[in-house]
C-alpha cells in the first residue's frame, strides 16, 4: 500500500491529474476485486462447511430410520404372529373341551399374549436437529417436510398400541379369578423354567374358557384391534419409512 501512495503522489507532485486519476480508479477497482474475491473464497468455505454438515446428518439419519425399519419390521411380524395365534383360540370357542388339548390351548395362549407390541423407533438424532434448530441444514424440503411429520405420526401409532395392550390386559384379567390359573399355563406350556417357576401338582384346567362369551369376546376384540394396528399404523407407517430412506438416499453424495 505504500508502493501506491508514493506512486499516486507521485503523478500528483508532476502535475499528471489523468493518469493520477485513473491509476486511483484502478487501485479501487483492484481493491473491489480483492474484497468480492475474499467474500467468495469466505461463501465456499461456508458452504462447503455447510454440505460437509448436512451430508453427517444425512448418514447419521439413514442409519437411525434403517435401524427404526428393522424393529418395525419385526414388530409386525410379532403382531401377526399374536392374531394368528387368537385366531385359532377363537377357532376352539365352543367346542367340547374334551376334544381340546390342555397342552395346545396353553401354548396358544402363551405364545398369543406374551408378547406386548411397542414400536421403539430410533429418533435421537432427528429429536437433537428438530430441538436446535438444525434441521433447517437440510436442503431438500420434502424430506425436512417427511421428517417433520415422522413424529405427530409416531404418538398417533403410540396411541393405537396403547389400545391394543388394554385389548390384550382385558384377556389377561380373566386369568386374575379363581376360576382360571396362569400357573397351568406355564406348566403346560414348558415355560416356568425360564422364570424358575416350580411345578404344581393342583392344575386347574382352563379349558371352561373356550366356553365363555366374555373371553370368546376379549379374543375377538383383540383380533380386531391387532389387525387394525398392522393395515391402518404400521402399513402406512413402512410406507412412510421407505419414502424417507429414499429421500435421503437421494441427498447423499
Amino acid at each position: 500500500m505504500k508502493i501506491f501512495r508514493n506512486i499516486r503522489n507521485k503523478l500528483l507532485y508532476n502535475g499528471r491529474i489523468n493518469q493520477y486519476l485513473k491509476y486511483a480508479l484502478g487501485e479501487i477497482i483492484l481493491v473491489v476485486l480483492g474484497i468480492l474475491i475474499a467474500l467468495q473464497i469466505n461463501n465456499w468455505n461456508q458452504n462447503r462447511i455447510k454440505d460437509a454438515t448436512e451430508q453427517t446428518y444425512l448418514l447419521g439419519l439413514k442409519e437411525e430410520f434403517q435401524i427404526s425399519k428393522s424393529k418395525l419390521e419385526e414388530l409386525i411380524n410379532i403382531n401377526k404372529e399374536n392374531y394368528t395365534g387368537a385366531q385359532k383360540i377363537l377357532g376352539l370357542t365352543g367346542s367340547n373341551k374334551e376334544s381340546i388339548d390342555e397342552t395346545l390351548f396353553s401354548n396358544l395362549l402363551y405364545k398369543t399374549l406374551s408378547n406386548d407390541i411397542a414400536f421403539n423407533s430410533n429418533n435421537s438424532l432427528l429429536s437433537e436437529m428438530i430441538n436446535s434448530g438444525n434441521l433447517k441444514n437440510l436442503t431438500n424440503t420434502e424430506l425436512r417436510k417427511e421428517l417433520t411429520n415422522w413424529i405427530s405420526t409416531l404418538e398417533d401409532i403410540s396411541r393405537q398400541e396403547e389400545e391394543l395392550s388394554i385389548q390384550r390386559i382385558k384377556v389377561l384379567d380373566m386369568f386374575r379369578t379363581d376360576q382360571y390359573s396362569l400357573s397351568t399355563v406355564f406348566q403346560s406350556a414348558g415355560v416356568n423354567d425360564n422364570f424358575g417357576l416350580p411345578n404344581t401338582s393342583n392344575e386347574v384346567s382352563n379349558l371352561a374358557l373356550l366356553n365363555s362369551k366374555e373371553f370368546e369376546n376379549n379374543i375377538l376384540l383383540f383380533i380386531v384391534t391387532s389387525i387394525a394396528t398392522e393395515r391402518a399404523h404400521y402399513q402406512p407407517l413402512m410406507h412412510d419409512l421407505d419414502s424417507i430412506i429414499n429421500l435421503i438416499n437421494g441427498e447423499i453424495d
